[in-house]
């Protein structure tokens, strides 16, 4: 007993003097994420708010048209109109993507400077002589490190007040990314010290893997050895702490905050699925294709009327139109009247579709997407549960639940209004919910939706784990101090 006792001292103590640093700067960080939520991006609202409305009277092509000038070898995935460049464009998507202009059928080859300052300056309202090209982006900064799917991007910075960075990619001819000094500072105090996102390490992905998930299982282990050792280290007989000074310190809030140390280390490795274990699995490969019905058939989508669009949407600039195929019919969704959810409009009929599908409609195509298992439960439900919730973002409500009986027992979740899946879980992502958000984020419904009582305490919990963190990190390199002078003595 004695020489693991000592076992389990010398390994807490080398360990918490390697990582100890580490956890001060996860525990400090972890504090910032919860109002800075990630690193710099452009999010859907901000995008669509500045993306300058379509001017319908300019489209002269139809979707199948344009397509057709594409020349896409299969049906793209998804099609959008949208204003590219101050023009009208169909934008396909899928593996094969091209944006092709609905005015002339010109294709979109890349952009080069000129029209990048330009796009920038009409983004941020400034004139070209207060922004200053940057180059041609070909591999991630700090910056496009989540972002490098949109690369190549020119990178432009503004002279204003923020001090607007603006990257537009050579391929879509919009801003993909905006950060500013404001939120550049917060990323250097938040995202990228929490996830460890310094541009050499993250560029590697596998390298970035390995690297979270080792220390991370490191850490582990020696928060787990720190509360045997509160345990082993106390003693009964006569109640007493055998510490003192700094060390007394870090035993008593270690005691107090270990093991919410423990859980938020371990359920940060699991973030990172080591081996795949949430992966895969699952049924109802084909959910989605069957309440489309099918491929997006843009033959089936009528020339745009721009007088009849006046007519049946007065109230508002449209910003975008996406081409959809639902339970085996054509409908736009439309964007930019308003900043709720799209506006669903029947392309055959060009009336707006205010209705939700009915729940048979959706049931009888949920049985196609999945035929072969037996569908166990299903309910609409009217308010968030315990796996589909809002996790800082608004997602849409009433939703139908529907679960199957296979080894998997998948969970789909059908936004009613679009007649499309908005989630899907398995028993394995079920489980890591609860191991990962559950443990990390502590995102329980009684105290989550209701904040501050949520902020006060994840915060106080943080910086309980940042006490125990820093302290021994003072008496680690105290220690350490103290054998380089021996050393060098000697």
């Amino acid at each position: 007993m004695v020489r693991l006792r000592k076992w389990m001292i010398l390994t807490h103590r080398w360990l918490g003097i390697v990582l100890s640093l580490l956890f001060v700067g996860w525990f400090a960080s972890g504090i910032g994420m919860i109002y800075t939520g990630g690193m710099p991006a452009l999010t859907p609202e901000e995008r669509l708010e500045k993306l300058p409305a379509l001017d319908m009277a300019q489209v002269r092509l139809t979707a199948s048209d344009a397509a057709q000038i594409a020349e896409l070898s299969r049906p793209p995935s998804g099609v959008v109109l949208l204003n590219v460049m101050d023009r009208p464009a169909y934008r396909f998507l899928g593996r094969e993507q091209a944006t092709v202009f609905a005015d002339t059928g010109e294709i979109l080859e890349s952009i080069g400077v000129a029209e990048a300052v330009t796009i920038a300056s009409r983004f941020i309202h400034l004139p070209k002589d207060k922004l200053h090209y940057r180059g041609l982006l070909t591999e991630p900064d700090q910056w496009t490190i989540t972002e490098r799917r949109q690369l190549p991007m020119h990178k432009i910075t503004a002279d204003d007040d923020a001090r607007t960075a603006l990257y537009v990619s050579e391929q879509s001819a919009e801003v993909g990314l905006q950060t500013t000094r404001s939120t550049r500072g917060l990323a250097w105090v938040a995202a990228i010290p929490h996830w460890l996102y310094f541009t050499p390490l993250r560029v590697r992905g596998e390298l970035w893997t390995q690297v979270v998930i080792r220390t991370s299982g490191v850490g582990a282990v020696l928060a787990a050895l720190g509360i045997g050792l509160t345990v082993i280290q106390f003693s009964k007989k006569k109640p007493h702490i055998a510490y003192a000074g700094w060390m007394r310190w870090h035993y008593v809030t270690g005691a107090v905050f270990g093991v919410f140390t423990l859980t938020w280390v371990f359920s940060g490795l699991l973030s990172m699925e080591p081996w795949d274990w949430v992966s895969g699995g699952g049924s109802g490969a084909g959910m989605r294709q069957a309440l489309a019905g099918g491929a997006l058939d843009l033959s089936r989508f009528p020339a745009l009327n721009a007088a009849a669009w006046d007519r049946m949407l007065p109230s508002g600039p449209i910003k975008e139109i996406e081409f959809l195929w639902i339970q085996g019919e054509p409908f736009y969704a439309v964007r930019g009247i308003d900043s709720g959810r799209p506006i669903l409009v029947s392309a055959n009929l060009l009336q707006i579709r205010s209705e939700p599908f009915s729940m048979e409609s959706l049931l009888e195509r949920v049985k196609l997407g999945n035929p072969d298992v037996h569908l166990a439960d299903f309910q609409m439900l009217h308010s968030y549960d315990s796996y589909y919730y809002a996790r800082g973002q608004e997602r849409p409500l009433p939703v139908l639940r529907v679960k199957f009986a296979d080894p998997d027992a998948t969970w789909f979740y059908i936004d009613p209004k679009m007649s499309q899946v908005v989630a899907r879980f398995t028993h394995r992502q079920r489980v890591e919910r609860w191991i990962y958000h559950g443990l990390h984020s502590l995102d329980f419904s009684f105290w989550y939706y209701n904040r501050p009582l949520w902020d006060i305490g994840m915060i106080a919990l943080s910086l309980g784990g940042l006490t125990t963190s820093g302290i021994g990190l003072y008496v680690g390199a105290t220690r350490v101090l103290r054998h380089v002078k021996r050393f060098a003595r000697n």
